[in-house]
């Protein structure tokens, strides 16, 4: 009987579920590129916003680095690093449009611009030194509408920007990439909120999600009404905390997920595919 209380009593303690939203709530949903905080956490940033909660999104890339989008979007075969900085510009305009719609205040609305697919760089051999990005050219943070233009495309740099949001939100609840993510920035996302976290001492307030879960997942690719976000694969034996979304919720989720006209050219199916009754979370690592 001890033992089981003792197990129990663990397993409670390990137990991802999220906090009570309310008004007190600050949120902080932490996006490698544009779209991906509406894929894992539209229903708890609706919730939050309705419960009069305080609603923000920090996107660590601009989402730049996609030359299939500039084929099938803008119709251009060879990729150019000017095309590709309009092509960020163009996704940070359609991730405003969808977090406005999730009720994130443009003051909560906070991009870093450092470079699609380079945040593993920037936290390995780059962290002292600058990183070119091999898609746009930049060396440093491109876009005038990002919070800190200019900053260097290092370590140091991205870990600093990352701190100054952390102090400008004030959260009590940080939604981050798991780092068990097969994508590279979405894995290299997840290590920075967690390091982050771990110097603030609060890794209790950090939940983590995944997108890029593992091969055919979510099943099915295709909008699925009525459906639960089923485990993913990449997360077998984690704890999850499944979050229930009202049919307003989804409703809501599915009109942000279509905000993003560039992504739904090539991936309308796998971005459908999240809106569910559910998402899942996991405790910190």
């Amino acid at each position: 009987m001890l033992l089981a209380a003792r197990a129990a009593s663990a397993a409670a303690a390990a137990a991802p579920e999220l906090p009570p939203l309310d008004a007190t709530t600050s949120l902080l949903v932490v996006a490698p590129h544009p779209d991906d905080e509406t894929l894992c956490c539209a229903g708890v940033m609706q919730r939050v916003a309705r419960a009069g909660g305080r609603v923000s999104v920090v996107w660590v890339t601009s989402g730049d680095a996609s030359l299939l989008d500039l084929l099938l979007v803008e119709r251009a075969v060879f990729g150019s690093a000017a095309k590709l900085r309009e092509l960020g510009a163009r996704r940070m305009r359609e991730a405003r449009a969808a977090a406005a719609l999730l009720g994130v205040p443009a003051g909560g609305q906070l991009f870093l611009g450092y470079p699609d697919r380079g945040v593993t760089a920037l936290l390995g051999p780059y962290h002292d030194s600058a990183f070119t990005s091999h898609y746009t050219g930049a060396a440093q943070v491109p876009y005038a509408e990002a919070l800190f233009p200019g900053h260097p495309y290092s370590g140091v740099s991205l870990e600093r920007d990352f701190a100054a949001v952390l102090a400008r939100v004030r959260p009590t609840l940080v939604l981050a990439p798991s780092p068990d993510d097969s994508h590279p920035d979405h894995a290299a996302a997840g290590r920075l909120a967690l390091a982050m976290m771990a110097q603030r001492g609060a890794l209790a307030q950090l939940r983590g999600w995944i997108v890029h879960g593992g091969e055919g997942w979510p099943s099915p690719r295709e909008l699925s009404p009525g459906l639960p976000l089923t485990r993913a694969p990449l997360l077998a034996g984690a704890p999850l905390a499944s979050f229930g979304l009202t049919l307003a919720e989804e409703d809501g989720k599915l009109a942000a997920v279509r905000a993003y006209r560039t992504q739904l050219t090539i991936l309308s199916p796998f971005l459908l595919s999240f809106v569910r009754t559910t998402e899942l979370y996991t405790a910190a690592p």
